[in-house]
């Protein structure tokens, strides 16, 4: 039976299983299209993300009336309340903690100051703001900058979760959205720059590169050891974990953010009576705990491949909810990006200067953070191909502490609006 819209639309496709038909075929096509079939297209996705056109596709399907994202239950339930939790369990579960304290309290004190220049960056470009440009903070811009801080410390689910429990408007998340990919891939694009250039400038610094050594020799065989290509039983049991984690928590969260309600007056300021919000925190809590067991080893089958999967069909159905036309209403919030990451830069070399660290620490440091395990791998495999596991390592710690973090951060800023 097809999924009704909520209210009575007029888009020419209103049937939400078409709908999501469209949608994947859309995915799939930009996934190809991004495999480089063709060298115009190899070429046009160096410069276009081709998570910006899962953003975007899908909002012009929108703006144009072919569908009415604003009306339709792809995004919730479907989307936010089961894919964004499932996605969540699978990209922690593949944490490992004792993987990540060998590779050496240099490489996590700088990662650590990379989350750290994330939070400052927030709180200094939004109070600079607020002296020079005053409307540019105004109202519930910090809404969507806690939403972006999600992203620049963890990644796209822990943005999308962060939108979810700060309510973020739909245009205002999609241009925050903009800033992300701008900001973020100009230092990509830096840090891809600067790695052709790490032996000299490591030699300048002065900085020990021993440790890389010795990581990519264990991360070889490790990687030779474990790597297979998933069974049905893998993606069965994959499915099976993902899913009813989420619907654990969701048993959970709604008696216990209704008892919060009830008996902490101070509950609903930090949304801890919302049961959304206990859904993520105990689908992340749920991912955090299997990553201590065998089941971890799922990932060696592609557990976050699959979570990947279920985190791009969020994005595109929070692009449906877009009018693309309204994007660009607010350019300055690309300055507040701007001041924001020189401020993560600056703390993190900083760090990294401190501790006299190779810049390979710094890079992946600071992709594990704003880029987690999508990009920081590819900036790892940059200074040499075995050190990608690197990248994905802290790009999984970001992705646990993402939203905890982030949330700690709306509430700092939504201080700041007065609000």
């Amino acid at each position: 039976m097809a999924i009704e819209s909520a209210e009575p639309t007029t888009a020419l496709i209103s049937n939400d299983i078409v709908v999501f038909g469209l949608i994947a075929a859309t995915l799939g096509l930009i996934f190809w299209l991004a495999s480089g079939p063709t060298p115009f297209w190899k070429k046009f996705f160096s410069w276009v993300p081709a998570l910006l056109l899962c953003y975007f596709v899908p909002a012009l399907y929108n703006t144009i009336g072919l569908i009415d994202g604003e009306n339709s239950a792809l995004y919730n339930p479907i989307a936010s309340r089961i894919l964004l939790p499932a996605a969540l369990v699978l990209l922690t579960l593949s944490i490992d903690l004792k993987a990540i304290l060998k590779l050496g309290p240099k490489l996590l004190f700088v990662f650590c100051a990379g989350t750290l220049g994330v939070v400052l960056g927030a709180i200094v470009s939004f109070q600079l703001m607020e002296w020079v440009w005053p409307a540019a903070v105004a109202g519930d811009t910090w809404k969507g900058m806690a939403a972006l801080s999600g992203s620049w410390i963890g990644g796209g689910a822990n943005m999308v979760a962060i939108r979810e429990i700060y309510q973020v408007d739909a245009t205002l998340f999609g241009q925050f959205a903009v800033v992300d990919v701008a900001i973020a891939s100009t230092l990509m694009a830096t840090l891809l720059f600067l790695a052709n250039r790490a032996q000299q400038i490591d030699a300048r610094s002065g900085a020990d590169t021993s440790a890389i050594d010795e990581m990519r020799e264990r991360i070889s065989a490790y990687e030779a050891a474990n790597a297979r290509i998933p069974t049905l039983t893998d993606l069965m049991v994959i499915i099976g974990w993902a899913f009813g984690i989420v619907a654990l928590a969701h048993a959970i969260a709604s008696p216990l953010s209704a008892w919060f309600g009830a008996h902490m007056e101070w509950a609903s300021r930090f949304s801890l009576d919302s049961p959304f919000v206990w859904v993520i925190v105990l689908s992340t809590l749920g991912g955090l705990t299997l990553s201590f067991t065998r089941v971890r080893r799922l990932e060696n089958a592609g557990a976050s491949r699959i979570g990947t999967v279920f985190l791009y069909f969020l994005i595109a159905c929070i692009g449906m909810q877009m009018h693309f036309l309204r994007l660009f209403d607010r350019l300055e919030l690309i300055l507040i990006g701007a001041i924001w990451m020189s401020v993560h830069v600056a703390v993190i070399w900083y760090a990294a200067r401190l501790v006299k660290a190779p810049l390979f620490y710094f890079a992946v440091g600071s992709q594990g953070n704003v880029g987690a395990a999508a990009s920081a791998p590819i900036v790892a495999a940059a200074f040499h191909p075995t050190l990608a596991p690197v990248g994905v390592l802290l790009g999984t710690v970001g992705y646990a502490t993402g939203t905890l973090v982030a949330y700690g951060t709306g509430q700092i800023l939504r201080i700041m609006a007065g609000q």
